[in-house]
């Protein structure tokens, strides 16, 4: 299984856990970062042996933790790296292992975490020093996040049970390549899944735009600035023409993948009404039960993590907490994702013009293009509630 094959079951990993967790935040408007959630799985798995290992390889769609593990290590050292150097979008991510000091990593868990996940570590007192540790998380966050996301562990959230917090923060930030005048943004109506409708303001362009159309919906692809290094990062816009077609439209997109890898826009076409509203989006989730839904059980259970630590106590997993945010305006976009997972003691033809008009409930992704890999998702009900 080349990487190539790894990028493309990754991303029905990522859309199977956006459709799952837009279906339970139906009321809501949803940034979310499957990738983020995924390395944390694919380090459970690394930690895990038997029955569990096994049903965490099915779910992340990987044969061998072998090959999830070089996986992991090419999306961190080369897809994630940093494109801003090279004049593109400033990307960043990092990670972080908080051990609690009556306890080792085995050596070959270890070398994983550092060699293959880029991951550093700290030794901290759990059990007698929680408030400082949360502290010391919460600061690690802000700080990666460039200051979007200031708290991802309230008080309270770790306890002197804690053996072992993993984290790991993403970091966007892209400039459209082909800038939105300011000076062109006006108020219009945003409508609803209710009937009704807001006020909104909304960006507006003539140039020519990437846009396609099927039945039943339309794709507008955004680019950002390209840097020298070829990255191709993209955002884009899935809108279908039912005003509450929202729904549907992502059941269609998590079927037919495909959709990312041969159907996406390639080709500018003129415009007629072009209308994007502006939007930021700050949203909190705990996991856990959705993974359980999605068949990840055996983790919270403690069976088989058998090789992260070097102790006899058994260590299961208790909580995955994310906090995203996302702004988009005339510059581009901002993103950050942070995601904390805990350990405890158990105890068609294309028409030559086309209008595209964001004016009622869509679905959005970031994604490399040069990869394939999807960085952000999300759906926005109304633009005015962030």
């Amino acid at each position: 299984m080349d990487h190539r094959e790894s990028i493309t079951n990754q991303t029905k990993v990522s859309l199977n856990m956006a459709k799952h967790l837009f279906s339970k935040e139906s009321d809501k408007n949803v940034v979310f970062s499957p990738l983020s959630l995924q390395v944390m799985l694919n380090i459970v798995a690394a930690a895990s042996e038997g029955r569990t290992q096994q049903q965490l390889l099915e779910f992340l769609r990987s044969k061998s933790i072998d090959h999830l593990n070089s996986f992991t290590s090419h999306l961190v050292s080369i897809i994630l790296s940093d494109a801003a150097p090279s004049g593109g979008s400033r990307l960043s991510f990092t990670q972080r292992v908080w051990v609690d000091q009556t306890l080792s990593l085995q050596p070959s868990f270890k070398e994983t975490m550092v060699t293959d996940y880029k991951a550093t570590l700290a030794s901290v007192d759990f059990q007698n020093k929680v408030v400082e540790v949360t502290n010391e998380v919460n600061i690690w966050a802000e700080k990666e996040t460039n200051g979007l996301i200031k708290e991802i562990l309230p008080q309270g959230s770790i306890n002197n049970l804690s053996r072992l917090v993993f984290a790991n923060a993403l970091y966007f930030k892209g400039s459209w390549n082909q800038k939105i005048d300011a000076s062109t943004t006006k108020d219009y109506d945003f409508y609803l899944l209710n009937g009704s409708s807001v006020k909104v303001s909304f960006m507006t362009s003539k140039k020519k735009q990437f846009i396609r159309a099927f039945d039943g919906f339309k794709v507008l692809g955004l680019p950002y600035k390209q840097g020298e290094d070829k990255r191709r990062f993209t955002m884009y816009f899935f809108l279908p023409n039912a005003k509450d077609g929202l729904p549907s439209l992502v059941e269609k997109v998590a079927s037919e993948s495909d959709l990312l890898q041969h159907k996406l826009p390639f080709d500018k076409v003129e415009v007629g009404d072009f209308r994007i509203p502006k939007f930021n989006i700050s949203f909190g989730l705990e996991t856990s039960d959705m993974l359980k839904e999605l068949g990840v059980v055996l983790p919270f259970s403690g069976e088989g993590l058998t090789k992260m630590v070097d102790s006899n106590q058994k260590l299961f997993m208790s909580n995955i907490l994310h906090k995203y945010f996302i702004e988009v305006n005339e510059e581009g976009t901002e993103a950050a994702a942070i995601s904390v997972l805990f350990m405890q003691a158990q105890c068609m033809r294309r028409p030559t013009r086309m209008d595209f008009v964001v004016d009622h409930p869509f679905l959005y992704l970031i994604r490399d293009d040069l990869a394939g890999t999807i960085i952000f998702v999300g759906q926005v009900l109304n633009p005015l509630d962030g």
